[in-house]
Formats: C-alpha cells, structure tokens, sequence
C-alpha cells in the first residue's frame, strides 16, 4: 500500500492552538511598549478626524476590582474600535486624587505618626499616598490590554491640573454662580465635613418615632379659628410627628399645608382619664388617636390650613413661642400633618424658614455633639440625646407617642454611618442665580444617552437638587482661593483676578502655595482688611472639572468629548458635577453621549461580598485565564444591566475563546504557502462558495462595525461565535476541506478557497482587535502578506465588493437542504449503518425550486453535502420510500440516504466506484489520480 500521506495539503502554522495567555499577554505588554505601539498610532492617526472619549478617574485608593475592569475594558473597546473606524481616537486616563478618603487612609496606615505631621506634611503624606494607590492600579489597567498614555495621564493632584481647576472657578464666579451661605448640609459626624449629593446614600435605619404636643399659646384664640366659642383647656395643642428628635431644641414653627383641612378633636386618654384636645390633619386624626390609645374622638371644628397661619404655640420644653406656617412640603402620607420645622436642620426648613424670616439655629458643633450653650442637651452627641429629648418630653406632657420606626436614612458613602442636616457657612454654587438649573436642564437633551433612561434620570436630579455646596472642611484638596472682607464677609470685589492670580502661583508650587501664603502678596495694604479662606473644594468638583483642565493640558482630549462612560451612579456622581461646571463655565454639556453601564454580580444576582465568598478578583482572572477572557466576557454581556460573573461564567467564556481562537488557527494553517500578492484569485475567477463566503464575511463586517458604532458589544460577541460556530465550522470549512486538502497545492480551487480564507483572517481579526487585544496582536504576526508592525495600526478590511455577481446557486435553499441530509445522515450513523457521512449516499427529489437550485451543483453536491454520491431528480421521479426533508412533505423537498457499497480512496475517503481505474493509483479514486499526476480537479461552485 503506497503512503499517500505526504500528498494532502494538511494544514500548517506556527499560531499555537495553546492560548497561554497569562504567560503570553505580559510578553505582549512587554512588546506594546518596546515599540511605543501607542505613540506610533496616535502619529498614523493624526490629520484623521477625532473621537474623544474622556476618562472619567478613578479614586486612587486601593487595589482595582472587577467593576473596574469592566469600565476600563468597555472604554478600551469603544477607543479601539473608533480608531478601526478611522478616527484619532486618544486616550488620556486619569485619577482623582485629593479627598478624605486618602486622608483616613493616611491616618490608618501612618497611625500616631499621623496625627504628629503639620498640615503641610500631612498634604505631602497624602501626595505620596495617592501615587502609590496610582501605581498599583495603573500596572493591573495596563495588563488589562487597555492602550492609553499611561505614563502622561492626568492627575487631579498635579499642579497643573490644579491651577486649570482654579481658573475654571474663576471664570465660574465671573459668570455669578457663587455665593457663601448658612444653610443646611449633610453633615458626617466622622467626616465633620459638609457632604456632596453624590457623597450620601440612602440605607434602613431605625429611628425614634414621636408624636409631639406644641401647647396653644392662646387656647382662646385656637378656639376662635376653628369657630369653637366654648373654653378650651388650656392643653389645647397642635401635634406634630417627627424621627429626629434630637433637632427639636432647633425648632422655630410648626408648619400645615394651607389646603388641607384640619381638626379640632376632643378625645379621652384610656389610662389618665383626662381630655386631650389636639389639633390633627382631618385624613390622619383616627391614625395618630389609635396609636396614642385616645379614645371617644370628637371634633370640635374643622378648617383650611391656611386659617391657622400666624397661630402661636409654646415649644414643648424651652421657654419660646413659635408659629404656624404655611408649607407646600407638608404631606398627608404620614406623621400628624403638622410640621415641626428647625430651619438650622433642613433644606425644605431652611427654604420656608427664610420666606417666614425665622432664625436659623444650629445648636450642634461639628462633632456631632451639643454647643455648650444648648440648654439640657450640652455635650451630648445628637443621636444619643434623641432618648434623652423623649424623657423631657414626657416629663413636661408633651409626648403623645412613640414607637420605633424602620425606614430609609441618608447615610455618608465613605463610612456607611447615618449623617445629619447641620446650617453652616459654607460657598455654594447656586442653581438659580444665573439660571443655572434651567440651562442644564436644556443641555441635557441635546446628549445622547446610552441606555436612553439616562436622560430622565440625571434630569430629575438637576430639577429636584439643592444649591452645590463646595467648601469642605479639610486638608488634602485644592483650595477654594478666596479673600472674604473680615466685616462684612463678602468677597474681595477683585476675586475672580485673585484666583487666577493664585492659580499661576498653585501651578509652579501646587496647592501648598496657597495654605503657605502670605495675603499681602496678593492684595498689598488691603491684606489687614480680608481673611483668607481655608477650606478646600469637594471632590466632586476635582474631577467635574476635568472637561476644562483636561482640555488645557491636553489639546487632544478637547471638550465637549464625544463620550462619557462610567457605571450607572454617575448620574449623580460625575456626569452630574461635570454638567454642572461645564455649564456654570462654558454654558454648553462637557458631552455629546453619555454611556452607563451596570454593577457586576454574581451569578444569582448577589452582590459581590467577601463574606459570601462570591468576590471575583481580575488579578487572578488574568494570572490564569487571561485577560483576554476577562475582557470576552465583558463585551459578552449585556453592560446595560447588572453584569453577571462567576468562575463558571468565565469558565463558559473560556471555552468560547477556544472555539474563536481554533476558528482562526484553521484559517492560518490553511493559508500556509499563500502568498496574496501573488497567489490571490479575482473575486470574479473564484468558486461559487468562496464568493459566498466573502458576501458573507461582508454582511457580517457591516453588522459588526454598526454594533460597535452603537456600543452593542454583545452582539458582536453573539455574532462572531455564531460565525465561528455555524457559518464557517457547522458549513464553509466543512465544506472546504475535501478542496483544501486534496486538490494541488498551487491549482486554481486551493488557491480560491485560500483567497477566502485570507480576506475572512483579514477581516476577522481587526474584528477581534477591541475586544480580544492580545488575541488578534497575535494573529497579526501569522498572517499571510506583508503588514505594518500592529493590527492596531490598521482599519476595517476592504473586501472584494462584486462576490455574489452572477452566481447561480441559491445558498439559502442549499443550505436547507444539506440540513436535512444532515440530519438523516446522524439517524444513520446512531443507528451504526454508516460510520461517517462519505460512507453514505444521497438523492434529493424536489419541486422545480428546488431542482433549480441544486440541480446547477452536479456533480459537487457531493462535496457540499460530504458524501460519496448526491444526485437531484424531479420530485415526480422520487420513490415510494423516499423522506420529506421537513418531515411532512411541505417544503416540496425529498431525500433517500443509504450506505454506499463501493471501494474507498485512501487519500480523499470518498467511497467511488472508479476507484482503482488508475493503473498508478490502484488505491486512488480517479480525482485524486488526476490531482497528483494530472491536470488536477476543476472546481466551479464547491
């Protein structure tokens, strides 16, 4: 028996079928930097037209986790598939460093050492910190595969930055935005410093529930507005509900809705017997008796709200009179329907406090605790003294009720404690000044959001929030540099020229220039005349600003960028402080598109929890796996939504990555020895499947460019392993083989087949590019031809335009019907008449369409269906035990399939009757005969 072994084109690449990827990525990191493959981009890139996406910064503090990864993947895909598309399309990353954070961190790790360090060397131990934390996170970002300027990138603690920020608030101020206000804040206790909205979260918490008598000051008078002319006890009272105690010595009124009627009730305690006579919303006067155990209900009067406006009451343990107001807050949903009101302890008291010109009293310091001054609660941390204000209560007669209550409380994000409402001075930016609200409330719909119910979301935020407080009280940030006059407090007239004037100083020495700074060298004699502030700016307004001090620092990054990108809590956080100075600054939106994505869970919809063991980390993901399937996964999903991720999930990933990666290895190893500047067919001269194949290579280029261009990654995901899996491994490559193999090395039908195969590659992997980085950096190194050093280099593949002109066959229909022979072709092999499909022959018998479509195939429908013999009648000539191909005979198409009973070819498998005929090849059917030592084979349509 002759070896004809050596005489099949088996396939041959040095692409290893082995990913290796935690070995082989760092080795690429390491390759990427070598030849500065970014830089070099950015110079092929230049004179394109632009596409910015501006980083949002991540807070330097602590180790990356998986929510990290999934946004600088998704930014890492959107920038490389814009810079496939044509576009110049940078990356700066960035950080935001400043912050209490960093500053508890410090305090944390430095201990004692800490608390000893001046305020000077503790901003310096706080610069060292950040840059530290940016190291950590900046070495995991870069094994991630995402390209940027990783060494340049921009920093909110760099001088530069600071000073661009500096004189954004400068310009802020020109255009009126900024004033200095005593109003209500949230307030950390642990912080002891003003909170951003962005900075509060609401968590259950459960608290005092009390119903509170505030004592007629007139029982005569509260008569006469209900139109009651008998006495009145002198107990007469309006009741209020409230779960802040500890807010009621900062009381100043009680306030009830004008419209809402309200009751005068008569009613008897079951326990002291004596009348209580209450004035009660008239809709929750049987609620608040019920739970104060009154009974024998009698109203004596029903009125408006507004008929007790101006009406005095006795607060209920300090010598004060208040009064009733009148206020649209007040509601029906739950309490009493009256109001207590400390304008120092709230923003809807604070807001009617000043229309009624009611003092604004803040008896408690920044700790937390009671002024010296506050009569019976001195010293006292507030929500310890709530217990301490019921035992007053009910020791003066002016506890109705009380009872525990679970409800949702505002809480600092940093230390998970519940914070208070606290009037202090602090620099507000307002919202209604300049009309500051209504321009961002504008601009909000001319950006494209991404998931379209962005745009609602932030909206309802920038309609309903209150005036931005900026000032916070601590060391490590970049100071609000303004002069107040020590009388009147107002700012200096020159102020925005003295910020810009400070920011030059704060570029050549940072933020250190400014706490160092001797007044006089900026405002001369005046200096005895002003006070300089101290405080610094909140956070958010660090990295809010990035639009503008990016921008300046780096002329590629202009503003507005086409794209922000960051989880969907950004509505409040950073999309929401950038809208804001953007629009106080510029008056236009920092973006043109807005995209959010969701949080990672597990894989039942958890959290990710240390204590429940779910938590999955991308440093170990990408020492094993890869992180090439960390980043499959992420665009395998849709971010929209909460994202999904387990080990098994990522297992599940891997196993796909295999699937793609042995897709493309066979397409290399079968273009071994193509050379396409000399070996390539024209579209016009290559077989039918191959032209098919390249219309739909086409399609799906088109399908996937669309989806990146709409940032629907996991369709592209979808439709690449539906490629991989049905298009080329479950029909083309199949198919191929018998060609690829069997026919001569340099003949016409390989040569086609290989030119399909190189313009699949081509495009294929410049699809692969923004998603499996490493991946596709290492198929560029195996392709055919010669190339520029990097995929990244390059744009979409132009593929052949005039494929499917003038082809005959129609794909779809032979398709359908190589389905059906599949299929009866399984039933056999399960059955163990066949052992593979060319041991089988097949019969088609169909209508005229179907005749019409695989008729024109002849004698290579074999090849398509990969059996040894296939032929097509007329459906009249089909036999009586012939099988619907759908089963029930209405696609018009039959088949018979039997086991063939002739000699098999050694080389190609087929089992034909001219085996032999060849007296050279007595083992060879006559094609491979013909192959080897003759003409060789033609091929038109398979």
């Amino acid at each position: 028996m002759a070896d004809y072994k050596n005489t099949v084109n088996l396939p041959e690449t040095a692409f290893p079928m082995k990913a290796d990827l935690a070995r082989r990525e760092p080795e690429m990191l390491a390759w990427w930097e070598q030849h500065r493959t970014y830089q070099k981009l950015r110079e092929i890139a230049g004179g394109r037209p632009t596409f910015v996406l501006h980083d949002g910064p991540p807070y330097a503090n602590g180790a990356i986790h998986i929510g990290h990864a999934v946004n600088k993947i998704l930014k890492d895909i959107i920038v490389k598939s814009r810079s496939m598309d044509g576009f110049d399309a940078p990356y700066v990353p960035g950080w935001d460093c400043h912050g209490l954070p960093i500053e508890h961190a410090v305090e944390k790790v430095r201990g004692r050492e800490a608390k000893q360090l001046d305020a000077k060397a503790f901003r310096q131990a706080c610069r060292e910190f950040a840059l530290e934390q940016i190291d950590v996170q900046r070495k995991d970002f870069i094994r991630l595969g995402v390209m940027g300027d990783w060494f340049d990138p921009y920093l909110t603690l760099a001088p530069g930055y600071e000073a661009e920020q500096l004189r954004a608030f400068a310009q802020i101020i020109r255009n009126g935005h900024l004033y200095k206000g005593f109003k209500p804040v949230h307030w950390c206790l642990d912080c002891r410093s003003a909170l951003a909205e962005a900075e509060v979260e609401y968590e259950e918490r459960t608290s005092p529930s009390i119903d509170v008598k505030f004592r007629a000051a007139d029982p005569v008078e509260l008569g006469r507005r209900f139109g009651v002319d008998s006495h009145l006890p002198a107990e007469a009272s309006v009741v209020i509900w409230t779960t802040t105690p500890w807010t009621l010595p900062a009381n100043q009124a009680v306030a009830v809705h004008a419209d809402f009627d309200y009751s005068l009730v008569r009613a008897m305690r079951r326990d002291a017997g004596a009348d209580e006579v209450l004035v009660l919303a008239s809709e929750l006067a049987s609620a608040v008796l019920g739970r104060a155990g009154l009974q024998g209900a009698q109203e004596l009067g029903r009125v408006k709200g507004a008929a007790l406006e101006g009406l005095r009451l006795h607060h209920p343990f300090y010598d004060r009179v208040v009064p009733v107001i009148l206020g649209e807050h007040v509601t029906l949903e739950s309490g009493t329907g009256a109001v207590h009101t400390a304008p120092g302890h709230g923003q809807e008291d604070f807001a009617i406090g000043k229309r009624y010109g009611l003092t604004v009293d803040n008896p408690v310091g920044n700790d937390g605790r009671f002024l010296p001054s506050t009569p019976m609660f001195a010293g006292e941390k507030v929500f310890d003294a709530n217990k301490h204000v019921i035992a007053v209560l009910e020791e003066r007669g002016a506890l109705l009720h009380h009872e525990p209550l679970r409800h949702s409380y505002p809480h600092c994000w940093r230390h998970k404690t519940p914070v208070i409402f606290r009037a202090t001075p602090q620099w507000f930016i307002s919202m209604e000044l300049k009309g500051l609200r209504k321009a961002a409330l504008e601009e909000i719909g001319k950006v494209e959001w991404t998931p379209d119910w962005g745009e609602q979301r932030i909206y309802s935020m920038i309609e309903g929030r209150p005036d931005w407080c900026i000032s916070r009280q601590r060391t490590w940030g970049v100071p609000l540099t303004l002069f107040t006059h020590k009388e009147s407090g107002e700012l200096h007239p020159r102020t925005p020229e003295l910020v810009d004037r400070a920011a030059a100083l704060v570029e050549k020495d940072g933020i250190d220039a400014w706490f160092d700074l001797d007044p006089a060298t900026l405002l001369g004699a005046e200096a005895a005349s002003y006070d300089k502030v101290t405080d610094i700016m909140d956070v958010w307004f660090d990295s809010g600003i990035s639009h503008h001090s990016v921008s300046k620092l780096f002329p590629a990054v202009r503003t507005p960028a086409d794209l922000y990108l960051e989880g969907s809590d950004q509505h409040r956080g950073w999309f929401h402080s950038s809208l804001l100075t953007s629009v106080a600054q510029k008056g236009h939106a920092p973006y043109k598109g807005v995209l959010t994505h969701g949080f990672t869970v597990d894989d039942k919809g958890r959290k990710m929890s240390k204590s429940l063991g779910n938590v999955i980390l991308p440093q170990k993901v990408m020492s094993t796996l890869g992180a090439d399937v960390l980043r499959l996964w992420v665009a395998a999903t849709d971010y929209a939504n909460e994202i999904a991720v387990s080990d098994e999930i990522l297992k599940r990933t891997s196993d796909s990555y295999r699937r793609i990666r042995n897709t493309v290895r066979f397409l290399l190893g079968n273009m071994a020895g193509f050379d396409p500047s000399r070996d390539a067919v024209p579209v016009e001269r290559m077989v039918a499947l191959d032209r098919w194949v390249i219309v739909r290579t086409t399609e799906l280029q088109r399908e996937v460019v669309e989806a990146y261009r709409n940032y629907d990654f996991h369709l592209i995901y979808q439709k690449l392993h539906n490629f991989c899996v049905v298009d080329l491994g479950g029909f083309y490559l199949d198919v191929l083989k018998d060609r690829l193999y069997t026919t001569p090395a340099t003949g016409h039908p390989r040569r086609s087949a290989q030119t399909a195969l190189y313009w699949i590659a081509e495009a294929m992997v410049r699809w692969l590019a923004p998603i499996l980085s490493f991946t596709a950096e290492e198929i560029w190194r195996f392709m055919p031809g010669e190339r520029r050093e990097s995929v990244f280099f390059e744009t979409w593949a132009s593929l052949p335009t005039t494929a499917a002109a003038g082809d005959p066959i129609d794909w779809p229909k032979v398709l359908e019907a190589r389905a059906a022979v599949l299929r009866e072709l399984e039933r056999l092999r399960v059955a163990e008449q066949i052992g593979a499909p060319l041991d089988a022959a097949v019969a088609l018998y169909g209508t005229e369409e179907w005749t019409r479509a695989l008729a024109p195939l002849g004698d290579e429908l074999r090849f398509v269906l990969i059996t040894s013999e296939a032929s097509v009648a007329d459906a009249s000539a089909r036999p009586a035990d012939a099988l619907p191909a759908d089963g029930e005979g209405k696609s018009g198409l039959w088949l018979q399939v039997w086991p063939v009973d002739q000699p098999k070819c050694v080389r190609c498998w087929h089992k034909r009757a001219d085996v032999g005929t060849v007296a050279a090849h007595p083992e060879l059917c006559a094609r491979c005969a013909s192959n080897l030592d003759g003409p060789g084979e033609s091929r038109r349509f398979a």
